[in-house]
């Protein structure tokens, strides 16, 4: 009996010590991902002034967009607009790659793929720092577009260990990371952009070099300390790649239909609540992200936020959730996640109906706080339910394709609730998309009730 009790030990100190790593990894990769993120609009400014023509014809794009569905003509909006347009062709990328990139380290193994990704992404930031071009900027977010596989790749290594608990809390870790990187590396952007400008460079380039050197620092510190968590046997009996579309088509990747591609494929109830599962993930980050989106443009129209507001705005959001993830989340007990991400929901309906008619900034902020309590529970409790799919060589798969649904949410979310926003009115587009969190709820009941065989 001291043996297995000493096995169980080794394997939880084990499963310790690669979320701690997975934590550090993550957080260093988001700190350089977010730094760009109060930047942008500044950018966009830069560019324009140069007359560069690809921006021009993104612009035209953008032009198109707002004489459609009528948005005033307006600086702020269409920075917003301009940069919602980046930020899909950016989500896109990832609808594209994260499944292949978790087909692939589910051959290669976890570690050599986040060893070759981190590297794609130290090349973008590259890019960045030299770039004097709008051309060579969409490069960067291209380039970082197909290599930023580092989060589907961290999930599917919590969703290699094998104790339930720990899955659960490395999940909850990799919510935390999000939630300090985004915090914190925007903060960090703003204040290396103004010292840029005072040493007379230009002003993103000291926030492109940090960026280098945090996917510098990450790159080494995943060389020398992250091992490897697909053991020799799993590689060994993975399918690999099988039929490419299953990867690639979206009705594949809704009805995962690669983790089919197998000897033993899963029973048919099982399959049927991860095709669930991915419906519930994708309905919550279309309804959620376009909500999301659109809160730049309400806060601006209704009280006049400055840049400075938001920022503090985004930075009571990180914390909340940050605190959240750190006290609750990581303490759900197997088997409770379903009501977790139901109460979170639920919590959704009134914050959006608040912020939606908020007449002051209480209403506002106490909207904002429910919304953070739901953010801080929905994704990494859905990510835990998801890892538990898919045999022990489908891990990187399953949740690669989970990440691509995510992605496609993200980059047509937006689209569709900035158009409401200015045909139907803000508190039309933030009833109704209250309204329709029933769709996610309604999923997350059928769910719950397919027992698996």
């Amino acid at each position: 009996m001291s043996t297995v009790n000493k096995a169980a030990e080794d394997g939880g100190s084990f499963s310790s010590k690669v979320i701690n790593i997975v934590f550090i990894i993550l957080l260093l990769d988001l700190l350089g991902f977010t730094l760009i993120l109060p930047l942008l609009p500044s950018i966009l400014d830069h560019y324009a002034q140069t007359g560069d023509a690809v921006y021009q014809s993104l612009q035209s794009v953008v032009d198109w967009f707002r004489e459609a569905v009528g948005i005033p003509l307006e600086k702020k909006y269409n920075t917003v607009l301009f940069g919602g347009l980046i930020g899909s062709l950016f989500s896109l990328l990832q609808f594209l790659m994260s499944p292949l990139t978790g087909a692939l380290s589910d051959r290669h193994g976890r570690r050599p793929m986040l060893l070759l990704t981190t590297l794609g992404l130290m090349s973008s930031y590259a890019v960045w720092a030299v770039s004097r071009s709008f051309s060579m900027f969409l490069l960067f977010r291209v380039i970082g577009g197909v290599c930023k596989g580092n989060v589907s790749l961290c999930t599917a290594i919590v969703a290699d260990l094998p104790c339930p608990k720990a899955r659960n809390r490395g999940m909850a870790m990799i919510g935390i990371a999000f939630s300090v990187g985004f915090t914190v590396g925007p903060l960090m952007g703003a204040y290396f952009a103004v010292s840029s400008r005072a040493t007379g460079n230009v002003f993103f380039q000291t926030p492109a070099l940090l960026a280098l050197a945090f996917s510098a620092a990450d790159l080494l510190f995943i060389w020398l300390m992250l091992p490897e968590t697909l053991t020799k046997d799993v590689k060994a009996s993975s399918s690999g790649f099988g039929d490419s579309r299953d990867l690639l088509h979206p009705l594949s990747l809704f009805h995962f239909s690669a983790v089919t591609r197998v000897k033993d494929p899963p029973a048919t109830k099982r399959m049927l609540k991860l095709q669930v599962l991915g419906l519930v993930y994708f309905c919550y980050l279309f309804l959620f992200s376009g909500l999301e989106f659109t809160l730049s443009f309400l806060t601006h129209q209704r009280f006049q936020f400055t840049s400075m507001q938001q920022g503090k705005m985004f930075f009571f959001i990180g914390v909340i959730m940050a605190l959240i993830q750190g006290g609750y989340a990581r303490r759900i007990k197997p088997g409770h996640h379903i009501k977790a991400v139901r109460m979170a929901i639920i919590a959704l309906i009134p914050a959006f109906v608040l912020i939606g008619l908020s007449w002051n900034i209480t209403m506002l902020y106490v909207g904002l706080a429910l919304y953070s309590f739901a953010a801080a529970i929905v994704v990494p409790c859905l990510s835990t339910l998801v890892s538990d799919h898919g045999s022990a060589s489908q891990k990187g798969t399953v949740m690669g394709i989970l990440r691509s649904l995510g992605a496609l949410a993200r980059a047509l979310g937006p689209v569709v609730s900035s158009s409401v926003y200015w045909i139907a009115g803000a508190q039309t587009c933030f009833l109704l998309t209250s309204a329709s969190f029933i769709i996610p709820l309604a999923l997350l009941r059928i769910a719950g009730r397919l027992k698996e065989e």
